[in-house]
């Protein structure tokens, strides 16, 4: 990924002050806010190669790296700042990933030409799934749905695919998640799991425990025996964050909200978000757990085969335009 320079630079003054911005819009930042803008720039460097990040992940950088004030105003302040700074183009759009659109869309051609120009990039990147022989199916379900593109990017070389929790509140989704347990087990021989990632507080820990629960209860009915498995032998796992982490990496912590109504009966005494672990120990973090299940000799042969898979492909297919 090219290095691009953020340019920290005043812009001329907006047209009119009194209403939001819209489409592109120039900023003259104050010379405080050129401070954090740097502070912005040198994060975004740091971590190129995690790119996007969200904005929750660059305060909680702010935090550590620049003493950045760990307060929601300050919070909503730099959400408020980066906002501003792409939409006068100091900042490129693909380095900050807010909430996006879910998009339905149809795989649909302009004409033939197009379908074989599509068929022939399949070929030329072909991809072997990595889980296909293996003795497990994984599955990582995220509950910052920003983060998404990082965790895909770097489960990409092992085909584990990633999930929102976003949606997990609902029963289709739970149910569905039991229903893929049922079919990795029963139908494709294969031991299912599910690898957790979400806040170290009473909410984030009482969604996981809650997804179990129930998700545990329909295999009851449904795989009696995949549900006692699940009691041997673990199917759902929390890999982050724990409390052993937050203390290991030094993260900044919080007081439990005293509003929520978990927060009585919760173990923990400080909370920490997910976003506050540093990507590059995150994607370390997740990537160990996931070799941690797969065999190592067997990966790589599959690792070997795609490149011959691809070449066989390449040569198999008809010439661009469609000719034989």
């Amino acid at each position: 990924m090219s290095r691009a320079t953020i340019s920290i630079q005043d812009s001329p003054p907006p047209t009119n002050t009194r209403k939001r911005p819209k489409g592109y819009a120039p900023w003259r930042p104050h010379r405080k806010t050129k401070v954090v803008l740097a502070q912005v720039d040198e994060v975004l460097r740091e971590y190129r190669e995690h790119l996007p990040l969200t904005v929750r992940q660059i305060f909680y950088r702010l935090v550590g790296a620049f003493e950045f004030p760990k307060t929601e105003q300050a919070y909503e302040r730099l959400g408020n700042y980066l906002v501003r700074a792409r939409r006068a183009r100091l900042i490129p759009f693909d380095y900050i990933r807010d909430d996006s659109a879910t998009v339905m869309d149809h795989l649909h051609f302009d004409g033939e030409e197009d379908f074989y120009s599509y068929v022939h990039d399949l070929g030329r990147n072909y991809k072997q799934d990595k889980l296909a022989r293996q003795k497990v199916s994984i599955r990582i379900h995220c509950e910052a749905e920003g983060m998404m593109p990082q965790l895909h990017r770097a489960l990409e070389p092992y085909s584990v695919p990633v999930y929102s929790c976003s949606g997990f509140d609902s029963l289709t989704a739970r149910r569905q998640l039991a229903k893929w347990c049922h079919d990795t087990y029963v139908y494709r021989g294969k031991f299912p799991v599910m690898l957790h990632l979400g806040d170290y507080d009473p909410d984030g820990e009482s969604i996981f425990d809650s997804l179990v629960e129930d998700v545990v209860g329909f295999l009851e009915v449904d795989a009696p025996h995949v549900a006692e498995l699940s009691r041997t032998s673990p199917l759902f796992k929390r890999v982050a964050l724990t409390e052993w982490q937050v203390q290991h990496h030094g993260l900044p912590t919080a007081p439990p909200k005293k509003t929520s109504s978990r927060t009585a009966n919760w173990s923990g005494s400080a909370t920490c978000q997910l976003e506050a672990l540093p990507p590059d120990r995150l994607r370390r973090l997740v990537v160990a757990t996931v070799e941690g299940y797969l065999d190592d000799q067997l990966l790589e042969t599959d690792r070997e085969a795609e490149v011959t898979a691809r070449r066989n492909i390449a040569g198999a297919l008809p010439a661009p335009g469609g000719a034989a």
